[in-house]
């Protein structure tokens, strides 16, 4: 189920208010959050941001095709490293 649209987009609220803050100064920064729920809206296109997926920070730069989608979709949690070459379970 999604969000009610009577309601807005969910953004953090320390995230929203730290865009906001360099917005209005001008000034281009990286910022650390570990709010992967948070929906990207327009004030935050141009700016970089780092998404914790739950072992480091990943620098992800902010779009204007990325309006609406969640930041955690733009940081990878798991690491597929292949299959296992000797693996004779799934050969039956």
């Amino acid at each position: 189920m999604t969000r009610s649209l009577k309601k807005n987009p969910f953004v953090a609220n320390h995230l929203f208010k730290k865009i906001h803050k360099l917005n209005t100064k001008a000034t281009k920064e990286i910022i650390v959050t570990w709010s992967r729920a948070s929906t990207i809206i327009p004030i935050m296109v141009g700016h970089t941001i780092a998404i914790h997926n739950g072992k480091e920070h990943l620098p992800i730069y902010i779009t204007d095709r990325m309006i609406g989608h969640k930041l955690g979709e733009f940081s990878p949690t798991i690491n597929f490293r292949g299959h296992a070459k000797n693996d004779n379970r799934s050969r039956r």
